[in-house]
């Protein structure tokens, strides 16, 4: 009998969790436009909640860029409570796709998410977005790419004939959850200073990476630097909020890369680097707590609002 009564309750404990997990996503609001186009591929698409504005101004934006080690993922894990929080405080929010390594290797995921950026900004008179007010957040994978985004120079091209191609890709300030400064080999064994450390697996196809023999080519050496938000710092970047998870936990070459590649040294790091350069960068994690902001969204609303 007791057997039975534990095969019953481990049958209702996910059962729940999934009857907890569709009640909260039932009680997300539906797009203002969902599944918004701003390309050729199938993944080439955003959604977006337009608040109204009380005082008739354009609203800010918050843009959310789902993780995923740049091979899965997908813009409908963007927190019911995150989008209530931002559209209470009178921002507009959107939550995007962008291509991932199956596709093709870096920078195509960077170069999506800079191209449905500059879409939204070019219809900001039809939604009443405040174009100089945007920001961008998200965690791992969505994390690299919004710190590359805060910290890239401007991708508009004001010669071009696209309008959309026209538009900033700069933004207001960056968020991340659990998110990288670097996905360059080398800095990641300098900062954990371990020599032998092994390359984390999505990274191979993120740089296509076919052999062992290939981190040390030429092109995937560039290609590691440009695809690290660091490598792009300059004084005139935003300001940044990273949370993590975990700890400052220990790290040799024998720890799992979900944890290393995720460590919260990865944020410290960055916050040196900024903080040299005058720039407000709030690392927040259990052993590191940071209680200026509270939260992430928090963090956003108050850039946003300043």
């Amino acid at each position: 009998m007791r057997f039975f009564a534990k095969a019953f309750a481990t049958f209702l404990i996910p059962l729940f969790l999934f009857s907890a997990a569709s009640s909260a996503q039932d009680e997300k609001p539906d797009p203002t436009h969902a599944n918004v186009s701003y390309g050729f591929h199938q993944r080439h698409v955003f959604d977006i909640w337009l608040t109204d504005s009380k005082d008739g101004k354009p609203t800010p934006l918050v843009i959310y860029i789902h993780g995923g080690g740049f091979r899965q993922g997908d813009k409908d894990t963007i927190q019911v409570d995150s989008i209530k929080q931002f559209q209470n405080a009178g921002f507009s929010v959107a939550a995007i796709h962008y291509r991932l390594s199956d596709a093709g290797p870096y920078p195509i995921m960077m170069q999506d998410a800079a191209r449905c950026l500059q879409t939204i900004r070019s219809r900001s008179k039809e939604w009443n977005l405040d174009t100089n007010r945007v920001a961008c957040y998200g965690g791992s994978a969505g994390a690299g790419i919004s710190l590359w985004l805060g910290f890239h120079d401007d991708l508009a091209d004001p010669h071009s004939k696209d309008p959309i191609a026209r538009q900033s890709t700069r933004i207001t300030a960056a968020a991340t959850i659990n998110g990288q400064a670097t996905y360059d080999l080398r800095t990641f064994r300098e900062w954990f200073e371990i020599p032998e450390l092994k390359n984390h697996e999505a990274l191979y196809p993120f740089y296509d990476v076919k052999a062992e023999s290939d981190w040390n080519t030429d092109r995937v050496k560039s290609l590691m630097k440009d695809a690290s938000a660091i490598t792009h710092l300059s004084r005139d970047d935003p300001p940044v909020y990273m949370t993590y998870r975990r700890g400052n936990v220990p790290v040799n070459v024998e720890t799992a890369e979900g944890i290393w590649v995720h460590h919260v040294k990865l944020g410290l790091k960055l916050q040196e680097a900024m903080g040299k350069l005058g720039l407000e960068c709030v690392v927040h994690s259990p052993d590191h707590p940071n209680n200026k902001y509270g939260s992430l969204e928090a963090f956003l609303i108050a850039k946003l609002s300043g």
